[in-house]
């Protein structure tokens, strides 16, 4: 049985556990999102190491796409079977105003963890697409994979780094 839990819980200082859980698809579906208390606890790793040095490089409050997914929501939505967004250890970010590549760059360059990838980028379009941004609880275990994923047809492709193209200025 899920914990019921404030919806004001905050995570760090400026993430709470509601919009690290809120789903538009599962409340839609009637799918129950409660995290249990091990993905709680990975969703405050992410927000204190992750989000919080993000929002405060670029001075810039937002708010996840996506964060914790519980394994019914994932499936619903298509997302992989071992999708770290079901350990409350991933994030799908966006900054309004910020170029996303801009936003790979610097968290590549700057903070501890797991993956980054860059989705569905376009040069020509800097706000297209996502920042996906893991980190797992356990430190140590942090990969520093750094990927790009973009659709070839009806494949989606992921390759290795990020792409070496100039940044779109607003």
């Amino acid at each position: 049985m899920s914990p019921v839990l404030p919806d004001t819980m905050l995570l760090s200082p400026h993430f709470s556990l509601w919009e690290m859980t809120h789903s538009q698809t599962a409340t839609r579906l009637n799918l129950d999102n409660t995290p249990d208390a091990t993905a709680i606890d990975a969703l405050g790793v992410l927000a204190r190491h992750i989000l919080e040095p993000v929002r405060a490089h670029f001075n810039c409050p937002f708010r996840p796409q996506s964060a914790y997914r519980s394994p019914g929501l994932n499936r619903a939505i298509g997302g992989s079977a071992k999708s770290r967004h079901c350990f409350g250890e991933a994030a799908d970010i966006e900054l309004p105003r910020i170029d996303n590549l801009a936003l790979a760059r610097w968290i590549a360059g700057n903070l501890q963890f797991d993956q980054l990838i860059l989705e569905f980028y376009h040069p020509d379009k800097p706000h297209a697409g996502w920042v996906h941004i893991s980190c797992r609880a356990a430190h140590g275990r942090n990969r520093q994979q750094i990927l790009t994923a973009s659709r070839q047809g009806e494949r989606i492709c992921f390759i290795s780094g990020l792409p070496d193209a100039p940044i779109k200025r607003d």
